[in-house]
């Protein structure tokens, strides 16, 4: 064969590493989030991610208004807003603890609409997720922090019908749907004190908000391009058990043995779910 005849998409990323890179993307963002709550707050922390992750997204997207889906672009907007309720909540949990309370929402959307005896199992395997969560060997869980953390999840389910329905409306609603849940979340800016004001501060916030919203968002995209909308559900359910290990490596998180348990039964709820949840 000649040179400069091979197929070039021989040589094409795989599209689940797409998926890969998103779910460690947005789990090391949400460590490095945490890490930043000591010099700009965990209000500071929620404003910069969402403020330039809307920045960006509006600016390399240039996306139309959508006057004719103000409603369900300001829906989606508030959604997203509540989903940073895992900020505060990662203030009293570990980062992958957090995220598996996080995830329950999704994984309560997928067995609401559930119809086989099957589903049963993912739903014994989060409740024995949930147990195991304080279980001996592991400092208490708490409460507050659970709550917090369970919230975010409930948005993040309205979240993923939200957006759903955005992606069948010309223009771009995601992108200003962030820039709505960036007004909402900027009245907690005064909370930051002086830090908002510090170009170290903004420059970490710019690299906050691409790594663990911009960034993350662009590899699910061009993954569902290349892949089954089932099959990326699936791969996302490993969000906690790289919570958890990006807790482990980036801010020294030990976790219980129980707790990984917790985080595995989780994980494996989410993806049986999603991988046998009806089309």
């Amino acid at each position: 064969m000649a040179c400069g005849t091979d197929h070039p998409e021989r040589y094409a990323v795989p599209a689940p590493l797409f998926v890969l890179g998103s779910v460690v993307s947005i789990q090391a963002g949400q460590a490095c989030g945490k890490g930043m709550f000591a010099i700009a707050g965990t209000a500071g922390v929620v404003v910069l991610r969402l403020g330039f992750a809307a920045a960006v997204l509006l600016l390399l997207g240039r996306p139309p208004f959508p006057r004719g889906s103000l409603g369900l672009t300001a829906a989606l907007g508030a959604a997203i807003a509540g989903m940073h309720l895992v900020y505060p909540a990662m203030q009293r949990l570990p980062v992958g603890v957090a995220s598996a309370f996080q995830f329950l929402g999704p994984l309560t959307l997928a067995l609401v609409k559930a119809r086989r005896p099957v589903d049963l199992l993912w739903a014994a395997l989060a409740g024995a997720g949930v147990f195991l969560m304080d279980g001996p060997g592991g400092a208490p869980v708490s409460a507050s922090g659970v709550a917090l953390a369970v919230g975010s999840g409930a948005c993040m389910a309205a979240y993923l019908v939200l957006n759903k329905r955005a992606g069948e409306q010309p223009g771009s609603p995601l992108a200003w749907g962030v820039a709505f849940g960036a007004v909402l979340v900027l009245p907690l800016a005064p909370a930051a004190g002086g830090a908002l004001a510090h170009p170290g501060i903004l420059a970490a916030g710019l690299g906050l908000a691409v790594l663990s919203a911009v960034l993350p968002w662009s590899l699910d995209q061009a993954a569902l391009r290349r892949m089954p909308e089932r099959a990326v559900a699936v791969m996302v359910s490993l969000e906690p058990a790289a919570g958890a290990v990006a807790g482990l490596v980036l801010l020294g998180e030990h976790l219980a043995w129980t707790q990984w348990a917790a985080i595995a039964c989780v994980c494996a709820a989410s993806g049986g779910a999603s991988c046998f949840r009806r089309v």
